[in-house]
């Protein structure tokens, strides 16, 4: 699919309304919420079809008419997305869901979903003449945007927990990024990263403080509605840290119905988290607008580890207007199911083995039904984490740690 002018209209907030100029570099609206890019759907549903998906190049950028980029020829692009969408029956069964399958995003460069938002983000930071980034990570976003920020000649800043997974801040390192190590947790990072922004003029592109990181995000919605045929599952199941996947699936969920390309219902869409960090589960659960920042955040799913969530908002109402629900497993159950997805043949990090185990908890409590199609987001690679899966492989999955790596 190639196009010669991008078809966005202006970025909106979804707080107070407000509309916003997309041909300027933006962060937050004035009234603090992230912003979210709109498009001339109208224009496109005139212009493009879903046959002419199946033509476009083999990876994210197929969807380049629903992505805001003016020329998808300069894409800043390694291969990103396009990740196969795993049937696992068998694994399915053992916990009454014949119809569950897993979107692996492990074959992404740099091994996680995060690549796909630093390809958007990336491009676009060029596209508005951006050429300094500042970002906190809990390690795999960093790595992403200092490897698309390599392939585009930025300077990447990256602050990471001082205790995140060491192989994260190596490949930070590799890519050329300025790395600066936090004790603490990510928003402890985010405060390192908006004192360099406010001192030394880096542009923030920290989770959802500008609105490109979820176009990108959004195309695993794009993929899996087209690898089941333009209909969606009954349910998707997506572990939610700072969340931009899940709103990026719902963004998209809603621009394909919107455009007629979808057909059917669906989906549910579902949150997990982890029970020593569950913010937005608690705010599910109370029926709260937002989550309240969580004390003493614990879990070796590092990614899972945010107190807060800057767009925990959109994150609930993604889950409410899609009929879906939220749960929290436990550190123990991740690590099993980190070795139950192994033994599939499936290489899921933490956050993405905590999918499977909600699911497991959700069909026991009956919020899912043996007739259901579920999808799983398992958003990387477990060979990203060797110390957690020394910690799945111990007898009781809570093992000591392998020495670093």
């Amino acid at each position: 699919m190639s196009i010669s002018r991008s078809r966005v209209t202006h970025l909106s907030c979804p707080r107070c309304g407000r509309d916003h100029d997309h041909r300027l570099p933006q962060n937050l609206c004035p009234c603090g919420s992230p912003l979210l890019v709109e498009y001339d759907l109208d224009g496109l549903s005139g212009q493009a079809s879903r046959g002419s998906i199946a033509s476009g190049p083999p990876n994210m950028w197929r969807y380049a008419d629903l992505l805001p980029v003016a020329d998808p020829a300069r894409a800043v692009s390694l291969g990103e997305g396009l990740t196969p969408l795993l049937p696992a029956g068998e694994l399915g069964r053992s916990i009454g869901l014949p119809g569950l399958m897993v979107k692996d995003e492990g074959p992404n460069p740099t091994g996680t979903f995060k690549a796909r938002g630093a390809s958007c983000g990336v491009t676009m930071a060029v596209q508005l003449g951006i050429r300094k980034v500042a970002l906190p990570t809990a390690g795999n976003a960093g790595g992403a945007w200092a490897c698309y920020g390599a392939a585009a000649g930025l300077d990447v800043l990256v602050a990471i927990p001082a205790d995140a997974p060491v192989v994260n801040r190596l490949e930070c390192e590799l890519y050329g990024a300025d790395v600066r190590l936090v004790d603490g947790l990510i928003s402890d990072a985010g405060t390192l990263v908006a004192q360099e922004v406010e001192r030394h003029g880096w542009f923030d592109v920290s989770t959802l403080k500008e609105p490109y990181r979820i176009e990108g995000k959004k195309t695993l919605g794009f993929e899996i509605a087209e690898q089941l045929g333009w209909r969606m599952p009954d349910a998707i199941v997506y572990p939610a840290g700072g969340g931009v996947g899940i709103i990026g699936i719902w963004r998209a969920v809603q621009q394909l119905r919107a455009i007629g390309w979808m057909q059917g219902d669906g989906p549910r869409l579902i949150v997990t988290q982890a029970q020593g960090c569950a913010p937005i589960v608690e705010a599910f659960e109370h029926g709260w607008e937002e989550s309240r920042p969580w004390p003493d955040a614990r879990t070796f799913a590092h990614g899972l580890r945010v107190p807060k969530a800057l767009g925990d908002f959109l994150v609930l109402r993604a889950i409410r207007e899609t009929g879906g629900t939220a749960i929290a497993v436990s550190d123990q159950e991740i690590a099993r199911a980190m070795v139950d997805l192994g033994r599939s043949g499936i290489s899921a990090c933490p956050e993405g083995a905590a999918t499977l185990a909600a699911a497991s908890r959700l069909r026991e409590r009956g919020d899912l039904n043996e007739d259901d199609r579920v999808v799983l987001i398992n958003t990387g690679t477990s060979l990203k984490y060797p110390n957690a899966m020394a910690r799945a492989l111990a007898p009781d999955g809570v093992g000591e740690p392998a020495p670093p790596i």
